[in-house]
């Protein structure tokens, strides 16, 4: 019973903030989000072999900006983006090839190591939170109810 691990999952931090913090606890700031320039952006110090690989390490950069350090993290996106190059390699031979379940059975675990390794970056919504980061979307319910509010007030 009991013990490390048990009971309720942390809520991401968004969520608490969508919800209105029914808790009422103190929530951290919302961090000033860091806009990275392509100049900034770290290059890859191993080659990516698809333009796949190439995007992901570009988008990961940009939308982590505000948490990301190149010289601690680059190891661990350059990973990631070695491990999608990979993936979309076995993905065109199990499309080619049906009866290739090994081949099927890597591509699965490889999309399981990928995710966990995004989720170590603070690519998940659970994971920010730990981080403290906020995603910089708004989200759209919380836009609809500022306009009703905006025209209720408007109107009355």
């Amino acid at each position: 019973m009991g013990g490390k691990g048990s009971g309720r999952k942390p809520q991401p931090i968004e969520r608490k903030r969508r919800l209105g913090n029914p808790g009422k606890r103190r929530l951290p700031s919302p961090p000033l989000l860091a806009v990275i320039e392509d100049s900034e952006m770290p290059e890859p110090h191993r080659p990516l072999s698809t333009a796949y690989g190439r995007r992901m390490w570009d988008g990961i950069w940009k939308a982590g900006a505000s948490w990301l350090k190149p010289n601690l993290d680059a190891e661990i996106v350059l990973m990631v983006c070695e491990m999608l190059d990979e993936r979309i390699q076995l993905r065109q031979r199990v499309l080619m090839n049906a009866d290739a379940w090994r081949d099927r059975r890597a591509l699965r675990e490889i999309d399981r190591q990928i995710s966990s390794l995004l989720g170590q970056l603070g690519f998940s919504p659970t994971d920010r939170a730990h981080l403290g980061a906020m995603s910089s979307n708004t989200h759209e319910l919380s836009n609809l109810r500022s306009r009703i509010e905006a025209r209720r007030q408007a109107a009355g």
